[in-house]
């Protein structure tokens, strides 16, 4: 006879038992229903970042579905990259350029068509097969718009309609005035750097747009015409400094909102050219941890109309047949209503450009965003690009570069290089990226040296810029001692507003691999109200924390008093893309 213990268990045994054969019995009428899916076509996509843990999280609905196209099924994977990468990585070693570790995709989800035209002509410069030679549907939309915080923005909606030279090109120093707002002191903008962002490309093209007042058919002879570069170069004249992605620029400013309340310094941006997705995204705090700013952003259309990031879905010529089929599905999967309910819950527009009631009153926009551009050639936007070089903003830049002893007592990984021969060489490539006209000065600094009454060194006055010359005294630099990194930082900073220069982005560049180590002066809380923002006269501070050593947080903290950024390099192996970013803010 049993014991009662096992009396009791007897039920349970039972139900585990039934409970069992029920799951099994589940799994084999699934599978006889579904199919065996050992055989379902892999499917290798890649989407632009702002969008892609949004495509992934589809691709597991699509995956998990067990949706089938005939007698297939398709298993999906998403890999995220800008856009720019993408196009480069496509158009050559996409194992070698993309750093994914992912398969070379079917399938690509750029953020505009503008990206599948430069491809087109990177292709037939290299005598490769065009890849991207069609017309795309789209997954989602969001137009380019003028993101201003809601007092000046209703105040501007009362001035009547007001285009992109209205609103961009109010002059620097009249500023506000011109609109009868002098307290509101000068007008300034943040935009993205057009050669790595899709947001900067098209706000650029658009105002080529207004400047020929065109909405369409844009030529090359455009770009050469003195009345347009004049009005373009007005307009980059207002920028406060490019950016590498234009959400830095949209969580600095709601950083200085929220910070406002303590009474910390706010921005200096008057407005930023973005996606109207990410003015949706701004306002519902989904850029600020979940904390909604003070004040909102208005997103506004210019009267010339505006730039649409149509997000096109691009099916590439290495897909098989299976893989095409595969990949029809997948959109057609992604347009359905329940999924589209998913992207306008992150603020886009439909695959169709309709704007739901919820981002039209989130952002304070219209629910037709009116004139459209029509993109222009690949040649055109090609041109563009590189004419922006000699339109966009000048620089006045501080670069100082620590040259402790740890600089040099120290390897980088497996090579024989020095942290500072490592950094001097990405430092040196990097500086290539700027125009010869900008204003670059070199400081060195370490510790007070062989009775040196300062621990930071002038290399280079601030001059045009020169690169050999710039390269030969990085080679020379001596080296030795601690890191003296905040008094540096609050000397550079002084130096730069003795020598402000309005028709500037006037900048301070700190490269380290350390800490503070300078008991002189030892007060991060000081140095952060030192080199806090000011906004008629800003001084912008970039950091590079170079090496595990570097103190990665207080160069953060740093950063935002400056309204700049710290760049993660502390694995040596970012330091090239690390100052490719930051210089791109120049």
């Amino acid at each position: 006879m049993a014991s009662r213990r096992t009396q009791r268990w007897l039920p349970v045994a039972f139900a585990a038992t039934v409970g069992f054969a029920l799951i099994a019995g589940s799994y084999t009428y699934v599978s006889a229903v579904a199919g065996d899916r050992s055989d379902c076509v892999a499917l290798d996509v890649v989407s632009s970042t702002e969008k892609s843990e949004l495509v992934k999280d589809l691709a597991e609905r699509y995956n998990g579905s067990r949706r089938r196209f005939g007698d297939r099924c398709a298993d999906v994977t998403v890999t995220g990259l800008t856009s720019g990468q993408a196009m480069q990585a496509l158009a050559g070693d996409w194992g070698a350029l993309s750093g994914t570790g992912s398969p070379r995709p079917q399938v690509w989800l750029p953020t505009s068509t503008l990206w599948t035209g430069q491809l087109q002509l990177l292709d037939q410069a290299a005598g490769h097969q065009v890849q991207t030679g069609g017309e795309y549907e789209s997954i989602a939309n969001s137009p380019l718009v003028i993101a201003m915080p809601a007092t000046k923005a209703r105040y501007l909606q009362q001035q009547g309609p007001l285009g992109w030279g209205d609103i961009l090109g109010m002059s620097g120093e009249q500023g506000w005035a011109e609109f009868g707002k002098p307290e509101w002191k000068r007008f300034t903008f943040g935009k993205d750097n057009p050669n790595l962002s899709t947001s900067g490309l098209a706000a650029t093209i658009a105002t080529y747009y207004a400047a020929t007042k065109t909405s369409s058919d844009l030529t090359t002879a455009d770009l050469r015409d003195p009345k347009v570069t004049r009005f373009v170069r007005q307009i980059e004249a207002n920028v406060s400094h490019y950016s590498d992605d234009v959400v830095d620029l949209l969580r600095a400013l709601a950083a200085a909102d929220l910070a406002e309340v303590d009474g910390a310094a706010g921005s200096d941006l008057s407005a930023v050219v973005t996606q109207e997705e990410l003015v949706y995204l701004y306002n519902t705090g989904a850029l600020s941890n979940g904390k909604k700013p003070n004040e909102q952003l208005v997103a506004l259309n210019p009267k010339e109309g505006t730039f649409n990031l149509d997000h096109p879905y691009v099916v590439l010529p290495q897909a098989d047949e299976a893989q095409r089929a595969a990949a029809a599905d997948f959109l057609a999967f992604l347009q359905e209503k329940p999924q589209q309910r998913e992207f306008a819950a992150i603020g886009f527009r439909d695959h169709e450009r309709a704007a739901s009631d919820d981002l039209v009153r989130v952002v304070g926009g219209n629910k037709a965003a009116g004139t459209y551009f029509e993109p222009p050639s690949p040649e055109v936007v090609q041109g563009i690009k590189e004419g922006w070089a000699t339109l966009r903003k000048k620089a006045n830049i501080l670069m100082t570069v620590d040259v402790s002893g740890s600089m040099t007592s120290n390897k980088v990984g497996n090579t024989n290089l020095t942290r500072l021969a490592y950094a001097t060489a990405a430092a040196k490539k990097g500086i290539e990226l700027l125009n010869s006209e900008d204003r670059v000065g070199l400081w060195s600094f370490s510790s007070k040296l062989d009775g040196a009454a300062k621990p930071y060194r002038e290399q280079l006055p601030l001059a045009r810029l020169d690169d050999d010359q710039f390269g030969a005294k990085l080679d020379k630099v001596r080296s030795g001692g601690g890191t003296a990194l905040y008094t540096t930082i609050r000397a550079a900073h002084r130096h730069m507003l003795d020598n402000y220069d309005r028709s500037r982005i006037n900048a301070v560049v700190v490269l380290t691999d350390g800490e503070n180590e300078y008991p002189e002066d030892n007060d991060l809380n000081k140095l952060l109200r030192d080199i806090e923002l000011d906004p008629d006269r800003p001084v912008k501070v970039f950091c590079i924390a170079f090496d595990k050593a570097s103190d990665l947080l207080s160069l953060e903290k740093i950063a935002a008093a400056g309204a700049g950024k710290a760049f993660d390099a502390q694995d040596p192996e970012k330091v090239d893309e690390a100052f490719v970013k930051l210089l791109s803010s120049f």
